[in-house]
């Protein structure tokens, strides 16, 4: 199943790819719906062929699972990572980003989750997420 999701931010496309490459970022836009605990060697700036690894707590206190991170593609368009746990073998995530102006960058969420009859409860979570990650998106840029 596929969830997608475009917002137009109030940033530069260069702005929005500089903070892309800080996993700082992916942790704050994801609290509260998760948290994402380095395991291992912390990653400090995300480029092609890294790959991390992390503890995966669902609404920042339940315990999910261990989730795989290896970057495909970074660049000024955007991004795309293969992911993968336990319970979504996987989770083929592409972040499209267009220029609109000189502060406007029209940004798209894009996630292939396979996780044979669990699909559908994570299809639903994924959707309620990337709409939360895009509001604090929004959030983020005007701080």
């Amino acid at each position: 199943m596929i969830v997608k999701r475009t917002i137009i931010l109030p940033a530069p496309r260069a702005v929005i790819f500089q903070k892309l490459q800080q996993p700082e970022t992916l942790q704050y836009i994801a609290k509260p719906f998760a948290i994402f605990e380095s395991v291992g060697e912390s990653v400090q700036e995300w480029t092609v062929g890294s790959t991390s690894t992390y503890r995966f707590r669902l609404f920042g206190v339940i315990p999910f699972c261990t989730h795989t991170i290896h970057i495909v593609r970074f660049d000024q368009d955007g991004i795309s990572s293969q992911e993968e746990n336990e319970h979504v073998p996987v989770w083929n995530h592409e972040i499209k980003l267009i220029k609109l102006d000189g502060s406007r960058t029209e940004y798209t969420d894009r996630v292939e989750i396979k996780a044979g009859w669990k699909t559908i409860f994570i299809w639903l979570w994924a959707k309620a997420f990337y709409a939360h990650r895009q509001r604090k998106w929004v959030r983020l840029l005007r701080e």
